[in-house]
């Protein structure tokens, strides 16, 4: 989506006061997760890549040791100080920067007030880590302010912002999640993928050349009432899973440090069949991974399209995470002529699905998809047609 930086800093000098000519402009993207769902938190690789749509950061330090937070879709303006972060946690807005700023005081950074007027084009609750975004880019405002503040001359450590990020949303706000989301936001380079271990934290850029196909992003606009809760769950479900083969395997501190063969060997010692279910997706899908960055790097985009049907098959089988909305949406982009792959993508029970879709068919796609999937819901659904981006930054235009 086109944003208007003259305009969104105008935007800010309504509600801040001051000038425009001093102002610095931030972003950190959303993601789309390709493949390699559910199990970034079982150790497991995947394959996210950053997109165009964002959380813009319009910022300037202030004198007054206080966070100002404002955004362009909401009426109200927080503020916070910095000398009492922890107070935000039970806020409805706000509580996310909060918690970024107070994680890297505990980190050691030195920060200086500073306002912030932001503006997302990544839909809430879509699966595509608006929370991450916001997370990020506060980050990469307050470390590069701050540092200037205090004559530190040093350049942003990304990978350092990503941990923090989600130590913030898992320790700060009280939501589980792994490291993908956020090291995705913060690691993003233009036209890649990015291949992590989620164990390990090392990573691979891949270039994603799609050749006559785009990444179209469906959002069911079904909202996700029962996310958190079942997310937790399997959580849990994968930690007892973990738990019982790490008897014949002590070594593994993972399950996905588990090969598909060793998994075959013991995977009978898992007597709950709702946990071996679980855990039969983590192992196949972190397998499904590494053949999905393999085809990208083979160039076969044929081959990607596949593995991504064959994943959501998994999720929606044996992790069931989907429900109907996203099986609706997914099963209909499939009988579009030039879709060769579709999954749902994001933690589940609603959001988006990614398609791969040959681009003289994009709009029969939208049009068929979209008509189908609302006679079967009622749910009107939204698509982006979105590049794949850099990481968080900030911005000169």
């Amino acid at each position: 989506m086109n944003k208007n930086y003259d305009e969104l800093k105008d935007k800010f000098c309504r509600v801040y006061g001051g000038e425009k000519e001093d102002l610095r402009i931030f972003s950190a993207p959303g993601r789309v997760n390709l493949i390699g769902e559910h199990i970034d938190y079982c150790g497991g690789y995947v394959l996210p890549a950053a997109l165009s749509l964002d959380s813009t950061v319009i910022a300037r330090p202030n004198r007054n040791n206080v966070l100002g937070l404002a955004a362009t879709d909401l009426p109200d303006r927080v503020e916070i100080s910095l000398d009492d972060l922890e107070s935000a946690k039970g806020l409805k807005w706000g509580n996310y920067q909060a918690g970024v700023a107070y994680m890297l005081q505990k980190a050691g950074y030195s920060l200086t007030g500073v306002d912030m007027l932001f503006h997302d084009t990544v839909p809430l609750g879509s699966g595509l880590s608006s929370s991450a975004a916001i997370e990020l880019v506060t980050a990469v405002t307050l470390v590069t302010l701050g540092n200037e503040a205090n004559g530190i001359n040093k350049d942003v450590d990304m990978v350092e912002m990503a941990v923090l990020g989600q130590k913030t949303e898992n320790e700060f706000c009280g939501v589980s999640c792994g490291i993908m989301d956020q090291f995705a936001s913060a690691m993003g380079r233009k036209d890649h993928a990015i291949l992590l271990d989620c164990g390990a934290l090392k990573y691979k850029y891949l270039p994603l050349k799609l050749d006559g196909y785009r990444i179209v992003l469906g959002n069911t606009k079904k909202k996700r009432a029962l996310g958190e809760s079942k997310y937790n769950e399997r959580v849990i479900e994968c930690a007892e899973g973990l738990r019982i083969l790490r008897q014949y395997m002590p070594d593994k501190n993972n399950l996905c440090d588990i090969t598909t063969g060793e998994f075959e060997q013991y995977k009978s010692k898992i007597k709950n069949e709702v946990v071996r279910k679980r855990v039969t997706h983590v192992i196949g899908e972190n397998a499904r991974v590494l053949k999905a960055a393999d085809a990208l790097q083979k160039n076969d985009i044929g081959e990607l399209g596949r593995l991504l049907v064959e994943a959501n098959n998994s999720i929606r089988d044996l992790y069931e995470v989907t429900g109907r909305e996203l099986d609706i949406m997914t099963a209909e982009a499939l009988k579009v002529e030039g879709v060769i792959g579709a999954r749902m993508t994001g933690a589940g029970f609603g959001g988006c699905t990614v398609n791969i879709v040959r681009e003289d068919k994009v709009e029969l796609f939208i049009n068929q998809v979209g008509r189908k999937y609302k006679d079967r819901t009622g749910l009107t659904p939204e698509f982006y047609i979105s590049e794949i981006s850099d990481g968080a930054r900030e911005i000169t235009p």
